[in-house]
């Protein structure tokens, strides 16, 4: 059980379970103006009710091809105040449809793209891009967002390269974060948006460091996260 201010999350039936990568892209994602939004790989539902919490003009769609995920997630969300406004999916984005387009497509998505395995056939689906591959989600990216609209992701620092040649020409980067986990260290997660436009951008780019050598969280990730983590 993890508990934030206002939600408690349940992850034991999640293959992935919450972590600092979600809590990262809840928080960072430009949603203030969005009323329709997806959450692509919801597991226990992190960014979906940060979402929800952040926007309160918001309805978000909550997909997971991981059954057990979804269920997980549809628990977290009911024990909330923005049970009405979140609808939770099991499906394959690629197969997945929609009356409305999306203002905003969110994703934490699995990134290993070399054929590594574990016994643990649930976490494996849920970390390895064999199971949403990048093309796969920038294509859906572009089938479910309206114009204007855009895809936010979190990835590790050597898959963000290979995610931007894949949404080339198709979503444009207009914003990109390198993330330390200690200052001093090299970023080892890179938060990046896209939108669905005719012609390319000057992304704004920046970076922001979690921790000190010492071991204290930076005053840049408080405030990013200060609305959701009981501590700040």
């Amino acid at each position: 059980m993890f508990r934030f201010k206002h939600f408690t999350l349940e992850d034991e039936h999640c293959a992935m379970k919450v972590g600092t990568d979600g809590v990262l892209l809840g928080a960072w994602a430009d949603i203030e103006s969005d009323t329709a939004i997806l959450d692509v790989g919801t597991g226990s539902g992190i960014v979906a009710l940060m979402a929800l919490q952040r926007n309160p003009q918001a309805s978000v769609v909550a997909l997971d091809i991981d059954s057990a995920a979804v269920a997980q997630a549809r628990s977290n969300a009911d024990a909330t105040p923005w049970h009405e406004r979140v609808v939770c999916v099991c499906s394959d984005i690629a197969e997945y449809k929609s009356d409305t387009q999306f203002d905003h497509i969110i994703s934490n998505p699995p990134y290993f793209v070399e054929n590594t395995h574990s016994p643990n056939s649930q976490r494996d689906k849920a970390r390895n891009a064999e199971s949403l591959p990048f093309e796969v989600l920038v294509s859906s990216a572009e089938r479910l967002l309206r114009r204007g609209g855009r895809l936010t992701v979190v990835l590790p620092t050597e898959s963000a390269s290979l995610f931007r040649r894949v949404a080339f020409e198709r979503l444009w980067l207009s914003r990109l974060c390198s993330v330390h986990t200690v200052e001093g260290d090299a970023p080892k997660r890179v938060l990046m948006e896209f939108v669905q436009c005719d012609a390319p951008l000057l992304p704004r780019c920046g970076e922001l460091v979690i921790q000190y050598r010492g071991g204290d969280y930076t005053a840049k990730y408080k405030e990013l996260t200060k609305d959701f983590y009981l501590n700040f």
